[in-house]
């Protein structure tokens, strides 16, 4: 008998840590705690009790100043933890930069569910006002050299405007135009000071960092990071930069929504879907209809290159390793 191994995987069963959406620092205090696991494993330390700290002298009330890597020290790095053997952990290991780790959570049946977004979004919701503002406050992270025009530009830039053309298009029915833009330097604080106020709505380009996922002592409230659109090419044992779409996490629904944009290019990387060609619920068709799937934008902003050349900013299609932590937690 010949035996064909197809190269498509029809089941995705990622397991997580589910918390209630009412109270995001508890539920980022989750993630963080993983997040030890993971840059555990990639910086070689383990289970260490001398270094396993409780918190009698803890003065501080502020979640960002809690010791995550007692996770580690206390209980052992991501990979001790894991109890398969080591050849046999399929996704669940740690990337090294050089295969894809562009994963899409798998939706659901929301073409059976509530196909109406002003459903969602009835009463005084951030994603309720903007639609009702009819146009969309999208901030752009640009380098400290960068002194040209972001609707002309490609690369990292041009691909954080396109998933905020992206996002309105989803938010407006199809109209991705009616996005009003302000740009700010990668070093300046002040991208997420007019995300806190309100200037902007979303920040696109946003570096994924742990000191503005927790509300800090400056009385900037947390941020919400979506899934990353772009990943930087750093080894698995240094910091990786993670790109996204920022939000401010007070409100979940708003916060959600562009999460599922961002999620809806991959997906439809995944399923072969073309901009005209998409049957999801509306408001995910009209994102796509702008944007085409990832490999769209990427290949539009970055021009043709090869996905085995394009380290993390591909498809993890194999079963690759998937995992890395976010910067913010060495010593």
């Amino acid at each position: 008998n010949v035996v064909i191994v197809g190269d498509k995987f029809f089941t995705k069963e990622p397991l997580a840590i589910v918390t209630r959406n009412n109270d995001r620092e508890f539920s980022d205090i989750i993630n963080w705690v993983l997040h030890a696991l993971f840059y555990g494993e990639e910086q070689g330390l383990t289970k260490k009790p001398s270094l396993c700290q409780n918190y009698t002298n803890l003065t501080s009330h502020s979640a960002s100043d809690l010791k995550f890597m007692n996770a580690v020290y206390c209980m052992g790095n991501y990979g001790k933890l894991f109890v398969e053997d080591e050849n046999n952990r399929g996704m669940n290991r740690i990337n090294n930069g050089t295969t894809g780790m562009l994963y899409a959570t798998p939706f659901g049946r929301l073409k059976n569910g509530n196909d109406n977004l002003s459903g969602f979004a009835a009463g005084d919701t951030l994603l309720d006002r903007i639609r009702k503002k009819g146009s969309l406050n999208c901030g752009v992270v640009v380098s400290e050299d960068f002194d040209g025009n972001i609707m002309k530009s490609d690369n990292l830039v041009g691909m954080s405007v396109d998933y905020c053309r992206a996002l309105a298009a989803g938010l407006f029915n199809g109209y991705s135009e009616v996005v009003n833009w302000s740009t700010f330097s990668e070093n300046d604080t002040s991208a997420f000071a007019s995300l806190d106020n309100g200037t902007i709505d979303v920040l696109a380009g946003g570096r994924v960092e742990k000191k503005y996922d927790f509300k800090s002592s400056s009385s900037l409230r947390g941020f919400q990071f979506s899934t990353p659109y772009y990943f930087g090419n750093e080894t698995a044992g240094d910091d990786v930069s993670f790109f996204s779409l920022v939000t401010r996490e007070d409100d979940v629904l708003f916060t959600s929504f562009v999460n599922i944009i961002v999620l809806a290019t991959i997906y439809a990387q995944e399923k072969g879907t073309k901009r005209e060609k998409s049957k999801e619920i509306w408001w995910i068709r009209d994102a796509i209809a702008y944007s085409g799937s990832y490999d769209a934008l990427y290949t539009k902003n970055f021009g043709n290159v090869l996905e085995g050349d394009r380290g993390r900013n591909a498809l993890n299609k194999q079963g690759g390793p998937q995992l890395h932590s976010f910067p913010g937690l060495a010593p």
